[in-house]
């Protein structure tokens, strides 16, 4: 018995040794795709170490192109299915790099067939996107000057006013730019404004960069 498990420890250790060494990016995961083991190349394509990999969700380091195609494979996981499944994924191996794209195939591994399966995931790169720059920040001139006005602490009605529109026609303008930007309400905006360059920074009373023209 002793012998038997000196020689499991001998044969587990090498195939970890093996598995370190393989150039394809691969990993042990359990049936919920939560990350057990990595080796290097699978850590390099998520721009970390192995170590760091443990415990990580997979299919939130590699974004599956087709929702459809996990909930099949969580459906056939959950039946005890044991064939092999592919996605489609893309990724970024650091924040602002390349997305590469390519396949994850996972193949349910156990020593027996009642046993809940681990998955044993290879990747396969196909290819990569350069990285788009993001557009810059636009606000027209009339944009620039009802946020100038908004953070100064203008309401709708002076602005209006000052700018020789309607009120509706101000509360058209910080709709778009809310939109545009993704700003939840005023305050939000008049911050964006300044962390774009919109609004220029130090000066009072407020004034708007050069802007684009409308």
């Amino acid at each position: 018995m002793e012998t038997e498990r000196a020689d499991a420890v001998v044969w587990r250790n090498r195939a970890l040794m093996v598995f370190d060494r393989v150039s394809v990016p691969v990993a042990v995961c359990d049936v919920y795709g939560r990350v057990a083991l990595a080796n290097p190349a699978m850590a390099a394509e998520c721009g970390t170490t192995p170590g760091r990999l443990r415990g990580r969700q997979v299919l939130e380091l590699f974004r599956p192109q087709e929702a459809t195609q996990v909930e099949r494979i969580a459906e056939a996981l959950r039946l005890r299915h044991r064939s092999r499944y592919q996605v489609s994924v893309c990724w970024r191996q650091s924040p602002g790099g390349t997305e590469r794209y390519g396949e994850l195939t996972a193949d349910p591994v156990s020593d027996t067939v009642q046993e809940t399966p681990a998955l044993l995931v290879m990747l396969r790169v196909r290819g990569e996107r350069p990285a788009t720059r993001p557009e810059p920040a636009r606000a027209s001139a009339v944009e620039g000057r009802v946020l100038a006005l908004l953070a100064g602490g203008a309401t709708t009605a002076r602005a209006a006013r000052e700018l020789g529109l309607s009120r509706d026609g101000v509360t058209y303008h910080l709709r778009r730019l809310s939109a545009r930007w993704g700003a939840a309400n005023r305050t939000e905006l008049v911050a964006r404004a300044y962390a774009l360059g919109v609004l220029t920074p130090g000066v009072w009373p407020p004034e708007a960069s050069p802007a684009d023209p409308e």
